[in-house]
């Protein structure tokens, strides 16, 4: 993990902050750390879903998102076989245009 971290504002539900701050106390911590362990686990759960990994390779593929970012969501080996997919589709797409 990068030690650099940037700032975020938000705004969120009452409920669900009065929650992060309740574990947060339970815990000792701050609710910092209960909110970015909350979303780091999110977003591992969810790079676990294949509708999900379709939705963000649709994206990589259509250069939304850089071959990074594609990285840092559905890790490295997955990225690299996307990564490759879509060298074997552009191919595919230039040798369809230079046939017609």
């Amino acid at each position: 993990m990068s030690a650099e971290k940037k700032r975020v504002q938000f705004r969120a539900p009452d409920r669900l902050i009065d929650r992060a701050d309740a574990l947060a106390n339970v815990l000792g911590e701050d609710r910092t750390d209960i909110l970015v362990t909350a979303l780091r686990e999110y977003l591992q759960e969810a790079t676990h879903d294949d509708a999900l990994v379709q939705e963000i390779a649709a994206a990589y593929y259509d250069d939304e998102i850089t071959y990074d970012q594609l990285k840092s969501l559905v890790g490295a080996e997955e990225s690299a076989n996307l990564r490759v997919l879509k060298e074997q589709l552009d191919d595919d797409y230039i040798d369809d245009v230079a046939d017609h």
